[in-house]
């Protein structure tokens, strides 16, 4: 088995380490449909207006073109801050924070940072939504609906944080696996434990680890981690073919040990 320079097996070809330093990165296409499912799974974010700051929970919603739709009440303190900024470019700032949906430690894996512009929200856009984000605009409070057109967008992940190309964003769409990971993760830890055992095999051959466990997924692959007393390393594992439903997972995962 070949060895790299520290003396530890050499991973099998494929499998990737998941950068955890600063290094130098561009905005690429998957940098934006990784922004669009932060945005997308989030159940909260805080909303910033000059000095103020407001969580607000369940409240918020992504129409196609990536525009936040945000349900805030024009009688509270916050919805009158809305009312003297907007349209005013980049008054509003939103931020979101993605945590890994498993009991590890650093659990927070990207953080998104929006700058935009708030106006009320137009009936009109409504021609654009297909069914689900109507749905999705239906279950939101029911308060005052305002737009948060975005003006600058930075992803921060493993790498340092990256601008995002607005037209690459707004032509970007979630990825439906990301967006659904908690729940693909718990299904495979319930139901598929063996299988992680033996892609987790792969990531740490000699088994020295203290446990491994699945801390991300996505349609092109999935990051096991490998936790020791003295720390921990993330290894991605792409699949063959990108995944455009759960029923696929399972293939994905198997082919993987092939």
């Amino acid at each position: 088995m070949a060895l790299h320079p520290a003396g530890r097996p050499a991973l099998p070809a494929g499998v990737v380490p998941v950068a955890t330093g600063p290094s130098a990165v561009s905005s690429t296409p998957r940098d934006a449909v990784a922004a669009r499912c932060v945005l997308t799974a989030a159940s909260s974010l805080r909303l910033t207006l000059g000095d103020s700051t407001a969580d607000l929970l369940s409240a918020h919603t992504v129409l196609p073109d990536g525009t936040v739709v945000l349900a805030v009440d024009a009688m509270s303190r916050t919805g009158g801050l809305l009312v003297a900024a907007r349209g005013r470019d980049g008054a509003v700032r939103l931020d979101v924070t993605h945590l890994a949906p498993v009991a590890v430690r650093s659990r927070v894996s990207a953080r998104l940072r929006i700058t935009g512009t708030a106006r009320r929200f137009d009936p009109a856009a409504l021609d654009s939504c297909d069914p689900a984000t109507v749905m999705s605009l239906l279950d939101l409070p029911p308060v005052a609906l305002w737009t948060i057109e975005p003006d600058e967008i930075v992803l921060d992940r493993a790498a340092r944080p990256v601008a995002l190309d607005l037209g690459a964003y707004r032509a970007a769409r979630p990825d439906p696996i990301a967006v659904d990971e908690a729940a693909h993760l718990a299904h495979l830890s319930r139901c598929h434990s063996d299988l992680l055992d033996r892609l987790g095999a792969l990531v740490d051959p000699g088994a020295a680890a203290t446990r491994i466990v699945p801390v991300a997924l996505d349609a092109e692959g999935i990051v096991l981690r490998t936790e020791r007393p003295d720390g921990h390393t993330d290894t991605r594992l792409p699949f063959a073919h990108p995944v455009t439903a759960g029923a696929g997972l399972s293939e994905a995962l198997r082919t993987l040990l092939g």
